[in-house]
């Protein structure tokens, strides 16, 4: 790519990998963004009990203030904390997204968290969370299911991923099951990393400025125009934020159309905007805004995307089972 390069002399950290999750575990759910309906988070709660685990809500998790947030900002951030710091619970989901994650970066406890390592999962406006605890932390999270929405509906949530990214300790793979297609064939190596688009690209400029080094790159987005995803990836570009990025690999990109223009203008639109791209570029992977099967994808951990044949994305391990 032609960009100026605005990457700052910061070394990748290695990622921590967490605690793998087990039958009977605590599972922590917390409300960084918008309020939802009660009832679905109780449906999603069904599901997880279904499934072997023990939910809990954060004590602010139904809160409401304002005219979205699912409380203050000191309560959603309490929540977070508490939830790191209790040494009974293994994993942290987030019940939905919708907006106000950003609110939080200044203030969350990256020491707690760093010394606290366990699985936190969630997606859409939630990247900013997930992008800043890697980068600031090391520790690899997770672009998956949320409890008021994938969980809540039936077939909501890809099980297949779930525990391979989760419950196992060694390498995996997503192969035609996660709908992926080739735009660009080749083969590339790197860290997997990303989430939404839009709050991909709103980091920029900001303390919390997404770190796209040596990374295979997960973009999704949702109801945004071809020429909108257009501008953010040119954004990107500009930023230098694609110059080190090994591969790209788009999510479903669901109900991201013009009326009255073929299916295929998006196809078209990434082709020309990632012209330059020496990489190759997958798209369709059903992770985030998705109608059916959310997959999880572990951010911060070592990927390899193939798109020489069969489109294939593999994984190392994602969580350890040799805790302390």
């Amino acid at each position: 790519m032609t960009a100026r390069s605005t990457t700052r002399d910061k070394a990748l950290k290695p990622a921590i990998l967490p605690g793998a999750l087990g039958t009977g575990d605590a599972v922590r759910l917390v409300s960084p963004a918008s309020w939802f309906d009660p009832s679905k988070v109780q449906l999603g709660m069904d599901s997880l009990r279904k499934l072997g685990f023990e939910p809990q809500l954060a004590a602010h998790a139904l809160a409401r203030h304002g005219q979205y947030s699912a409380g203050t900002a000191a309560q959603r951030l309490e929540d977070l904390h508490a939830a790191f710091a209790d040494s009974s619970v293994k994993v942290v989901i987030c019940n939905r997204g919708g907006y106000g994650s950003a609110e939080l970066l200044g203030g969350l406890d990256l020491t707690l968290i760093r010394r606290n390592p366990k699985i936190f999962m969630g997606c859409s406006d939630i990247t900013s969370l997930l992008t800043w605890l890697h980068d600031a932390t090391g520790l690899a999270v997770f672009h998956g299911p949320m409890v008021a929405g994938d969980f809540a509906r039936e077939n909501g949530v890809d099980l297949t991923s779930w525990q391979a990214a989760l419950v196992q300790d060694h390498p995996w793979q997503l192969g035609p099951e996660a709908d992926m297609r080739t735009l660009r064939p080749g083969h590339a190596e790197g860290k997997c990393y990303g989430g939404c688009l839009s709050m991909l690209v709103a980091s920029l400029g900001t303390p919390y400025e997404i770190q796209t080094e040596d990374t295979i790159l997960f973009l999704e987005d949702v109801g945004v125009k071809p020429y909108q995803v257009d501008r953010m990836l040119l954004q990107l570009r500009l930023a230098g934020k694609l110059d080190r990025v090994r591969g790209i690999v788009f999510g479903a990109m669901l109900d991201c159309v013009q009326p009255a223009t073929a299916d295929e203008l998006l196809d078209s639109v990434l082709i020309r905007v990632l012209e330059d791209f020496p990489g190759p570029v997958g798209i369709g992977l059903r992770s985030g805004h998705v109608r059916e099967r959310n997959i999880t994808l572990p951010i911060g951990v070592s990927c390899e995307l193939d798109l020489t044949g069969t489109p294939m994305l593999r994984f190392q391990p994602s969580v350890t089972c040799n805790e302390g």
